[in-house]
């Protein structure tokens, strides 16, 4: 009983950023039914723009463009879900570490320090998930206690 506050403040930056993830970022790329409807996605359908995005950035993301967009973009708004329910924390968190890699270093990394940030901020997060899990406050605790 004495680490519920921990898991309480551990849970709290991953439903944050899990909703920022999945409402945010993913749903401009990635048809989800919260999708801006100006974007006119289609369920699970990637944006128009971003495979021609992900291309520029050279090998080996412009040899299999479409797959690294679909892939990004779903780890940002299917994992962003995930994140947020607290389940299968440990495996979105590395395909989101993955996809925030390749952001920070590849599309921001000749914009300048400032314009990394966000993608940092969500790297570092989804690599402390990646390592703790979603603690208490999340399905893969409960599912794993109702096992036991």
């Amino acid at each position: 009983m004495p680490y519920v506050f921990q898991d309480f403040l551990l849970a709290i930056p991953r439903v944050v950023y899990g909703y920022l993830l999945a409402a945010n970022f993913g749903a401009a790329k990635f048809g989800m039914p919260w999708s801006p409807e100006e974007k006119n996605l289609n369920l699970f359908e990637v944006a128009f723009w971003f495979p021609n995005d992900v291309a520029n950035f050279g090998a080996p993301f412009s040899w299999f463009p479409a797959f690294f967009a679909w892939m990004a973009a779903f780890s940002e708004a299917v994992g962003g879900i995930f994140w947020i329910l607290g389940l299968n924390t440990r495996i979105f968190s590395f395909l989101i570490v993955c996809t925030m890699v390749v952001a920070v270093f590849w599309q921001h990394g000749d914009n300048g320090m400032w314009n990394m940030l966000p993608g940092m901020g969500f790297l570092w997060l989804a690599i402390v998930y990646m390592i703790v899990g979603s603690g208490r406050f999340g399905l893969d605790y409960i599912i794993a206690k109702k096992i036991k």
